[in-house]
């Protein structure tokens, strides 16, 4: 009956809510990832191996993991509509400015600061859906505003390599005209942001009162539902220290290392293997074709079944397999049907895994305890493009480097079948506010 009640109220949110995340994440992916195209020319024209850009490809996650935890804090003070378009617009104005770095120095500073002005977004978005949508919808919430990562690089891959046949137009190199004609945009945004999202339910004027009541009062309920079986104090801080915030972030940190080491260098990986021109972008757009029908699948298959641990596992197992196989191919094709394969995985993942802090977060506690998630999780995304850049550098080969990845990834599952147990003991001890 519940969901009879609450399906039409769900449904409108979704339209009215969705897209413009799912935008404004597009556009954030499409900023922090464009440099993986960029680098075909930028890396000669200022003097970047593989190592060095490795480096600067990772270090946007330095200052991202820093303010990351501040950032959701201030989000819950002063509200989502005003904080998330602050964040855009910043991280548009610095993205632009990237193309206008003069060598390796400015590059990891630019870089530095860009992760620092869009440190919050991710986790600030996660934080927002736990204001909008009960524990039912979650993890399909979580399948369609993710959608943007693939669908930014699938989308982005082929518009990124069109933009690089631009060639001394107004006097900028090809990349350069990359980094303002995807920033730019980004920090308009913004303001669309600004003028169109309300903060909660009752604020939403295009829901009737007995509408906003209606979905305010199950969302207040699962909240005072996990605050009653609160096992500890008040301060927001011990989200820091629970196990099961830290088993969550070192699985996160897994899963965005390889997502970023294969997305900043697949590019290169494609014109090692002969593909050249407009076809780089076509053919690496292909697994994040497969990484968005990875994301729908695993998060309506995590709500229907209500099993979050087992979809993270299969798709850390896709991980692995994808991986592995890919280092082992020796041709294009089949190298990205395996991409393929690891792309269903890394992406399917964040559905039902984001849908598991809620089990046990609440308030301030879920603030901090989600920004460290993704903070700490973050840090994979400069070790993995690092970790392959130095292997690169050294091997003159990926295949190492992916190789790395996959075990790993399979090395994750276990590390989830036997250490997570969320939603069995989700009534058992849980963090408050």
């Amino acid at each position: 009956m519940e969901d009879q009640h609450l399906s039409p109220i769900i449904r409108k949110a979704y339209w009215r809510l969705l897209p413009i995340l799912l935008i404004g994440y597009l556009l954030a992916y499409l900023d922090r990832m464009n440099i993986g195209f960029a680098a075909l020319q930028m890396n000669k024209d200022l003097g970047l191996n593989s190592y060095t850009y490795g480096f600067a490809a990772g270090v946007f996650f330095w200052g991202y993991v820093l303010l990351e935890i501040p950032s959701n804090m201030v989000m819950e003070k002063v509200g989502a509509r005003l904080w998330i378009s602050r964040i855009m617009i910043s991280w548009g104005i610095l993205a632009a400015a990237t193309a206008f770095v003069q060598g390796p120095t400015s590059l990891y500073w630019m870089r530095f600061l860009l992760g620092s002005a869009e440190a919050g977004f991710y986790p600030g978005v996660i934080l927002y859906i736990t204001y909008w949508f009960p524990q039912r919808y979650k993890a399909f919430t979580f399948a369609l505003f993710n959608l943007a990562l693939p669908m930014s690089l699938g989308v982005g891959a082929p518009v990124a390599t069109a933009i690089l046949q631009l060639d001394g137009a107004l006097g900028f190199r090809v990349w350069q005209w990359l980094f303002l004609l995807e920033g730019i945009p980004t920090a308009l945004f913004g303001v669309v942001f600004l003028l169109t999202i309300p903060n909660k339910p009752k604020q939403a004027k295009w829901l009737a009162k007995d509408e906003q009541d209606r979905l305010q009062s199950v969302l207040d309920s699962e909240r005072s539902t996990v605050a009653a079986h609160s096992s500890h104090g008040a301060a927001w801080f011990k989200a820091l220290l629970d196990p099961r915030v830290l088993i969550l972030a070192v699985i996160y940190f897994v899963d965005t290392g390889t997502n970023l080491g294969l997305s900043f260098f697949l590019p290169q990986m494609v014109k090692n293997m002969g593909v050249a021109g407009m076809n780089i972008g076509w053919v690496t757009a292909i697994p994040y074709v497969f990484g968005m029908i990875g994301v729908l699948v695993f998060g309506y298959v995590s709500d229907r079944r209500r099993n979050r641990k087992w979809a993270v596992i299969t798709a850390l197992l896709f991980i692995g397999v994808g991986m592995l196989g890919a280092a082992a191919c020796k041709s294009v094709g089949p190298m990205i049907a395996m991409m393929s394969i690891a792309a269903i995985g890394i992406y399917g993942l964040k559905a039902p895994f984001w849908a598991l802090p809620s089990f046990f977060l609440v308030g301030q506690a879920a603030a901090v305890g989600i920004a460290f998630i993704n903070a700490f999780g973050n840090m994979g995304g400069f070790f993995g493009p690092y970790a392959i850049g130095w292997i690169h550098h050294s091997t003159g080969s990926f295949e190492s480097g992916l190789y790395m990845l996959g075990v790993v990834g399979l090395c994750t599952a276990l590390f989830t079948l036997f250490f997570v147990h969320l939603e069995k003991n989700a009534k058992a001890a849980q963090i408050t506010n």
